[in-house]
């Protein structure tokens, strides 16, 4: 939608810390629990509940058991930022 995308995803455990310099990322919880630790505190999110990530703010996202979220974002936005990792994830890939 207007070069957005909703990106389904499944966590479970530590991701990687990084940002996004050019932009926002929303997190949208579907099933179960996460939270999203940044360099001051950690905001805990259930059900339903969503966190915006405002751009250029280091955070590290994770969940102690699998979590469905939805991640709201423009397209072509890498995951890990310009943090490479394992758990950087190729853009555009349709399941």
């Amino acid at each position: 939608m207007n070069d957005y995308q909703f990106k389904l995803a499944k966590i479970k455990g530590e991701f990687v810390w990084h940002d996004h310099k050019d932009t926002d990322e929303v997190f949208i919880v579907i099933e179960g629990t996460m939270s999203i630790e940044f360099r001051d505190g950690i905001v805990d999110l259930g059900e339903g509940e969503l966190c915006v990530v405002p751009k250029g703010v280091e955070h590290k996202p994770y969940a102690e058991n699998e979590c469905k979220i939805m991640l709201v974002e423009p397209r072509g936005v890498t995951n890990t930022g310009d943090a490479e990792s394992e758990f950087t994830a190729s853009n555009d890939v349709w399941v």
